[in-house]
């Protein structure tokens, strides 16, 4: 009669069998789930696009910013702008302007 053999592993291979499972079962998990995984796709779209509507915004409010300080500049400042600026700074006005408050 012929024995048969039962195939045992060792220990420490079925142990460095197991760490490379989890090993992957975690990366797998990461790729999915993770911050920068499958299911986040869409959650950074949404925010790359909110992100880009803010520069724009930022962009167009910083140009606005910019053409008013070239307007102030000492050596040919535009009259209207300074005027405006006293007036409102200084609630100052001419005696034959009507001043309306702002509520």
């Amino acid at each position: 009669m012929k024995r048969r053999r039962h195939n045992l592993r060792l220990p420490k291979e079925s142990l460095t069998q197991t760490a490379a499972l989890l090993a992957l079962l975690f990366l797998g998990a990461m790729g999915l789930a993770g911050p920068s995984g499958l299911l986040a796709w869409s959650e950074n779209a949404r925010m790359l696009e909110q992100r880009q509507k803010e520069v724009t915004q930022l962009t167009a409010e910083r140009d606005h910013l910019r053409n008013r300080v070239n307007l102030l500049d000492p050596r040919h400042a535009d009259p209207d702008l300074v005027g405006e600026l006293l007036r409102s700074n200084l609630n100052v006005a001419h005696p034959d302007e009507l001043v309306i408050p702002h509520q």
